[in-house]
């Protein structure tokens, strides 16, 4: 390809300075979170920690929501019929 057809047109530049934008607003609110916690005593040390769990329990729900699913069709059921089965609830 040309040089000339990887430049962006002008709607695609607009899009992505929007969403550059995006990204630093959001950036700056995480900031002034991370400021925040900070003030009432957390240690960033703490917040590390809590995420890396947060990241270690979303994988393993995934991975269990993908078995139930994967039951859920060898028995030809939805996987919300499995819930009350293993004592889980809609919310989980």
């Amino acid at each position: 390809p040309s040089p000339r057809s990887c430049q962006p047109n002008g709607a695609d530049e607009e899009g992505l300075r929007y969403e550059i934008e995006e990204l630093k607003q959001k950036d700056l609110a995480l900031d002034q979170e991370i400021a925040q916690l900070l003030s009432e005593g957390y240690s960033l040390e703490e917040l590390e920690k809590h995420i890396s769990l947060l990241h270690e329990y979303n994988d393993i729900k995934d991975a269990g929501q993908m078995l139930l699913g994967k039951l859920a069709v060898i028995r030809g059921v939805t996987t919300k019929q499995l819930y009350p089965e293993y004592d889980l609830e809609l919310s989980d």
